[in-house]
C-alpha cells in the first residue's frame, strides 16, 4: 500500500497548497491512502467544518486533529457526522468523535488510522498515550485484521515521539509525529518494520515562526510583552510529510521517503 501523510496544515497558505497541489502529488506517488493533519488549518487554531470539507475534497482520505481539535466549535458536531475525521484517542473521555478508525482502501484492503496526544511539555495533562494506543493496536492486528496502520503522535517532545515509534514497532506500518511544525530529518524503518519520522513538519509558509507571521512572535521573545494576535504567515507553503510503501501481506514498511514540495523547503 502506498501511504502519504502530510503534516499540520497551517492557515490559508497551507490550505491553498493542499487544494492546488495534493491531487498531483497523489498521482505522482500512486497514493492509495492519504492522511492530512488539519488541526491548524483555520487561522492557525483548530479546524472548522468548512475547512475540513475543503481538505477532504482536495484529496485527503482521512484528517487527523490534535490538541486544538475543538478550538473551532463547529468541529464538536462535525466530527460526529464525518467519519473521516480522527481526533486524539486520549483527548477526553467526553470528547465527540473517535480517535481511531478503520478505512477501506481500493482492492479490498483496510487501514487503521489512530492519533494520540503526548503528555510532555503539553499545556493540558492528557491521559497516557501509550495505554490509549495499546488496545487499538491489539484489536486490529497488522497483516490480518488490517493491511496497514498509521499512528499520528501529536506532541512536543521528540523523546516521547520516538518512544511511541519503538512502542508501536512491528505493530504499526507508520508512526509519524506532528505538532511542532518543524520537519525532522530522521525518516527510517525501525528494526521490526515500522516506518518512523519524529515530526513530519507543517504544510505552511516556512518564512515564519512555526507558521506564524514573524512580527508578533519576535516581539514577544524580545520584550516579553504581547501587542497583537498571532496570525498565520501568508507566503507560499511547503507541503511537508512522509511517503511510505508497505507490504500488504505483513503490513510492514518497505520504503520511506520524506516529502518537501514547494515553498522554501522544496526537495526534488
Amino acid at each position: 500500500m502506498n501511504i502519504l501523510f502530510l503534516g499540520d496544515v497551517m492557515g490559508r497558505s497551507g490550505r491553498t497548497a493542499i487544494t492546488e497541489r495534493l491531487a498531483a502529488l497523489k498521482a505522482e506517488l500512486a497514493v492509495d491512502f492519504c492522511v492530512v493533519n488539519g488541526e491548524n488549518a483555520t487561522n492557525g487554531a483548530g479546524l472548522s467544518a468548512a475547512h475540513a470539507r475543503l481538505l477532504l475534497e482536495a484529496g485527503a482520505d482521512a484528517v487527523t486533529l490534535g490538541d486544538h481539535a475543538f478550538d473551532q466549535k463547529d468541529m464538536l458536531q462535525f466530527c460526529e457526522t464525518e467519519p473521516r475525521i480522527v481526533r486524539p484517542l486520549n483527548y477526553s473521555k467526553a470528547a465527540p468523535g473517535r480517535g481511531a478508525r478503520v478505512f477501506e482502501v481500493p482492492g479490498g484492503r483496510r487501514i487503521l488510522v489512530a492519533q494520540a496526544l503526548g503528555q510532555v511539555f503539553m499545556k493540558r495533562p492528557f491521559d497516557d498515550p501509550f495505554s490509549a494506543i495499546e488496545p487499538v493496536l491489539r484489536n486490529a492486528t497488522l497483516g490480518a485484521a488490517v493491511q496497514a496502520t498509521l499512528v499520528d503522535i501529536h506532541c512536543e517532545a521528540t523523546s516521547e515521539k520516538m518512544a511511541m515509534g519503538h512502542f508501536c514497532d512491528g505493530r504499526a506500518s507508520v508512526v509519524v509525529g506532528t505538532h511542532t511544525h518543524v520537519p525532522t530529518a530522521d525518516a527510517t524503518i525501525l528494526s521490526r518494520g515500522t516506518a518512523f519520522q519524529t515530526d513530519a513538519g507543517m504544510c505552511g509558509d516556512y518564512d515564519s515562526v512555526i507558521g506564524m507571521d514573524k512580527e508578533e512572535p519576535l516581539r514577544r521573545f524580545l520584550t516579553g510583552m504581547p501587542k497583537g494576535r498571532f496570525e498565520p504567515a501568508g507566503g507560499e507553503a511547503t507541503l511537508s510529510g512522509l511517503f511510505v510503501k508497505t507490504d500488504d501481506a505483513t503490513g510492514k514498511a518497505v520504503e520511506v521517503q520524506m516529502i518537501r514540495r514547494g515553498g522554501r523547503l522544496q526537495v526534488a
